[in-house]
């Protein structure tokens, strides 16, 4: 049995004490795929050592994630530009928009959205969408990209049926993380109604700890807790669940 995570910031200073204990628990327990999302290029180097440390079980994507979206946006989108001239990613992400914190920079995010879904369109990559409060403005954005070449991952998904559906429609896999576990997440409702290839599995970590961890740091172990959930709204054994969300994180990414 393997599980992959396809959304950990593993290199966040949340870890920076026991990184690689946090890393070997999980690699105990079957999860040995991590897919790690870039914010801004802060977070670049980070991000290297933590592929260098783990070659065979860190798989890096590279974008700008909305909250970073400030008015040196165009230097950012030049950064990733000139790592992409560099080497490979399996991703551009984490990307998209986020109205919760900042409504006033609803313009350049939707801008960074747009040019960075060209870019993975460009280089024939997924896109992993970071939305907060936007679904609507997502959606407007991902209908003036709609192609064959647009796919990815709708990154911790926390919509509605009909939003769930409408994120299929543009070619997404649905992340689906700790909210699933929560008492008032309201997905696992409607989840079974969404067949299971299309779902692939996050922590999100050091964020939204699934419960009854909630509140503390998210650990990239607590993703069986995720999975347990699913295995109980599919009435799917856990080895199944891995299976096939592994699976399903393969077609999204190439590997």
């Amino acid at each position: 049995m393997i599980i992959t995570d396809t959304h950990t910031h593993l290199y966040s200073d949340s870890f920076d004490e026991d990184r690689k204990e946090a890393i070997q628990r999980a690699i105990d327990n079957n999860i040995e795929r991590f897919f790690i999302p870039a914010i801004d290029s802060e977070t670049t180097q980070n991000m290297y050592e933590l592929e260098k440390a783990y070659p065979e079980n860190v798989f890096l994507m590279m974008g700008l994630h909305p909250t970073h979206v400030k008015e040196n946006y165009e230097e950012e989108l030049k950064h990733i530009e000139d790592e992409f001239e560099k080497r490979d990613f399996y991703a551009v992400g984490e990307i998209g928009i986020d109205l919760y914190w900042d409504k006033s920079t609803l313009q350049i995010q939707k801008d960074a959205f747009k040019r960075q879904i060209q870019l993975a369109k460009k280089k024939n990559l997924p896109i992993v969408i970071h939305c907060r409060e936007a679904f609507d403005e997502i959606f407007e954005v991902l209908e003036s990209e709609k192609d064959d070449k647009l796919f990815g991952i709708f990154h911790c998904f926390t919509g509605t049926h009909e939003q769930a559906l409408k994120a299929l429609s543009y070619n997404m896999k649905l992340g689906i993380g700790g909210v699933v576990t929560f008492k008032n997440g309201g997905i696992d409702k409607f989840l079974n109604q969404i067949s299971i290839d299309e779902i692939v599995l996050e922590t999100d970590s050091p964020y939204l700890a699934p419960t009854p961890f909630r509140g503390k740091r998210n650990d990239p172990v607590y993703i069986l807790k995720v999975a347990e959930k699913l295995a109980e709204i599919y009435d799917l054994p856990l080895e199944k669940i891995a299976e096939i969300t592994t699976k399903n994180s393969k077609e999204v990414f190439g590997i």
